[in-house]
């Protein structure tokens, strides 16, 4: 496998973006392999995969964690279409706490962004009918899942819409304010 890890402004978040193979007949690429990966310094296990289809441009699904003993790594890409994918550093005395990146993932560019433990993640769309799939290091634990509200004015996200548009679920709707998550994370060192 041959794949570029680019290092973002969120230490431990991550934009993998591995190498096309084209020819006449159309592409290919290795989107995942855990033996080189681990060689680079990437060790994860993945468990679950997970594919969200949205119909609408403007569709924000986030900001989404799980808390420990269930928290998650993710590795997203798009398979069609396009997004605006976003992480929030909330690791404790991290001196990026509370800050965020976006990242664009498309079908076409083959990013995908690795997204670490500690860390809020959501996506918006760009485009219809858009295909999203995302590992996991973890199963989905309803009792650990959890949500901050993807337009709270502390974390000053610009997902590129008016958020009074945005297309949510109820779930999104109705998440809590960063100021009252109180996050279970914290960097290698500091009390938990």
């Amino acid at each position: 496998m041959s794949v570029t890890i680019e290092q973002t402004p969120l230490a431990g978040l991550l934009v993998l973006t591995p190498r096309v193979f084209a020819d006449d007949r159309g592409a290919f690429s290795e989107t995942w392999n855990a033996v080189t990966l681990a060689g680079q310094g990437v060790d994860l296990a993945f468990v679950q995969d997970n594919q969200s289809i949205s119909r609408l441009p403007g569709t924000v699904r986030g900001l989404h964690y799980q808390t420990p003993p269930h928290a998650q790594d993710k590795l997203v890409r798009v398979v069609r279409g396009a997004i605006l994918d976003v992480a929030v550093d909330i690791r404790r005395g991290s001196p990026t706490f509370g800050q965020w990146h976006g990242m664009d993932l498309t079908a076409e560019n083959g990013r995908q962004a690795l997204v670490p433990k500690g860390f809020l993640h959501g996506f918006v769309t760009r485009v219809p009918d858009t295909v999203v799939l995302y590992k996991t290091t973890d199963v989905y634990a309803p009792e650990c899942d959890r949500a901050v509200h993807f337009a709270d004015p502390d974390l000053g996200i610009d997902w590129g819409i008016d958020p009074a548009r945005a297309i949510l679920s109820n779930k999104d709707r109705a998440a809590p304010a960063f100021a009252a998550m109180g996050s279970p994370f914290a960097m290698a060192g500091e009390p938990h």
